[in-house]
């Protein structure tokens, strides 16, 4: 209405002037809260959420978001969108085009072709399965299930997954390819590591971490996976764990 009685008595220059400017405000976004979990660097976390097994998360609310009510009813549902920030993966400058490792790291496709961390606003979007609230010193918290996402994360916003998100007619263009590799553990490390992280750690493996350029049959890739650190290489389609180190 505003914008209708300025350009009645003073034309469209001026709400040409106010749309540039609402435009250039911008908008200010704050972290809601941060999710914990068990990916303390970048390498070994899985490409997409929900492909491994074991990979829990917390999610803290900050002191501002912390209200019960904020809550009410969300265990009402069982999975949830979680919008967060690729921290660790800031740049000044854009770039408008990415290598996906699906297409072997070699092959540029459009960023907005692509789920590249690499984004103008450096917004990650992971759908995660809800467990259940717990209350803590630090108000109600999430523990969630599937992450994909770095110890620590801010989160930005938090939306109920619902059944109409599922769209089975979906075309998946080169990330429609399943590629896995076969995760040999020795029986030592069976036993001297606890079952659920063991899955946990193979499950990641298994989605190949590797950059798709690397094919180095003698190189050792270390991961880092809550306290361990973990050691393997990988032959052909058959990666080998050598050792798991507490650190």
């Amino acid at each position: 209405m505003a914008e209708f009685l300025i350009f009645k008595t003073n034309g469209f220059k001026i709400i040409d002037n106010v749309q540039k400017l609402l435009y250039n405000k911008g908008m200010e976004i704050k972290p809601i809260a941060k999710i914990y979990t068990a990916f303390k660097d970048k390498f070994g976390i899985p490409r997409q959420s929900g492909r491994g097994k074991n990979l829990f998360g917390k999610i803290v609310f900050e002191k501002p978001f912390r209200s019960p009510d904020a809550l009410r009813g969300i265990e009402e549902f069982s999975h949830l969108w979680l919008i967060f920030d690729f921290s660790e993966n800031h740049r000044k400058e854009f770039s408008p085009t990415v290598r996906p490792p699906r297409l072997g790291g070699n092959v540029r496709v459009g960023v907005f072709a692509s789920r590249s961390p690499f984004r103008p606003n450096n917004l990650g979007l992971s759908c995660v399965k809800l467990i259940k609230t717990e209350k803590t010193a630090e108000g109600t918290v999430l523990l969630v299930e599937g992450v994909d996402i770095l110890d620590g994360t801010p989160i930005y916003d938090i939306k109920p997954y619902l059944p109409s998100d599922c769209h089975t007619d979906a075309k998946g263009s080169y990330a429609n390819t399943t590629h896995k590799l076969k995760v040999d553990v020795s029986s030592y490390l069976t036993e001297i590591t606890d079952k659920k992280t063991l899955e946990a750690i193979v499950s990641c493996i298994e989605d190949d971490p590797r950059p798709s350029y690397q094919d180095d049959n003698d190189r050792v890739y270390k991961m880092i996976f809550d306290d361990n650190e973990v050691s393997f290489k990988v032959v052909g389609e058959i990666a080998t764990v050598i050792d798991i180190i507490k650190i």
